[in-house]
């Protein structure tokens, strides 16, 4: 993972938390609102259970004398403004909700597909053939040499020479043997930066341009 990704992961961890803890003060709000609404509820309620739409006057057309007017008409006016507090604070909850289920139908989208993308680089990965393990590097390359006749290039990997290998390489000597009885064969496989190539010695030793 890049180092832009891994900021961009941090930036948008950082703005959930920031909105999972908005939505959460919103929540608060919302909960201190409703119990006081309740709490004015429960002064009507005290109030011979007036409600918020018996009249205040008697059937002569007097106030009524057996609850408390202000405290009514007080509550009454409480719970109408609470409720209004209450509807616009809700519709923000709802924003809010929207909007971190979006960002997180976002990141599970992206998610996705850095999770396909990587399962996709490493099937590549366990179908690409291994490279075989050097047992020498070309060093130099004389003109006219063995090996510049080969095509050997300067920082070649030489992975096999005939019938030596990683495995059974000792030193220089074992090439020079094979050069001496494999004369025209094509005998080194080497592997450039580019890929691997198979190269063949017309005659002579090149122990000389090894390392």
């Amino acid at each position: 993972m890049s180092s832009e990704e891994v900021r961009h992961r941090a930036e948008s961890s950082e703005a959930r938390a920031a909105a999972v803890s908005d939505i959460q003060e919103l929540m608060r709000r919302k909960e201190e609102i409703e119990a006081q609404i309740k709490a004015n509820y429960d002064v009507l309620e005290s109030q011979k259970g007036i409600g918020m739409n018996e009249p205040l006057v008697d059937c002569e057309g007097y106030p009524r004398a057996d609850v408390d007017l202000y405290q009514v008409r007080t509550a009454r006016h409480n719970i109408i403004c609470l409720q209004n507090d209450h509807k616009a604070l809700m519709k923000q909850v709802e924003e809010a909700l929207h909007q971190l289920h979006a960002r997180d139908k976002e990141k599970q989208a992206r998610d996705m597909a850095e999770a396909r993308e990587e399962a996709m680089n490493r099937r590549l990965a366990s179908d690409s053939p291994a490279l075989p393990k050097a047992f020498a590097r070309v060093n130099s390359i004389s003109p006219g040499s063995p090996a510049s006749i080969a095509g050997l290039q300067v920082d070649d990997e030489i992975v096999e020479f005939g019938s030596v290998n990683t495995q059974n390489f000792q030193s220089l000597q074992n090439v020079g043997s094979v050069v001496q009885h494999s004369e025209g064969e094509c005998l080194v496989r080497s592997c450039p930066q580019s890929g691997r190539r198979e190269l063949g010695i017309l005659k002579g030793g090149v122990g000389e341009d090894l390392g």
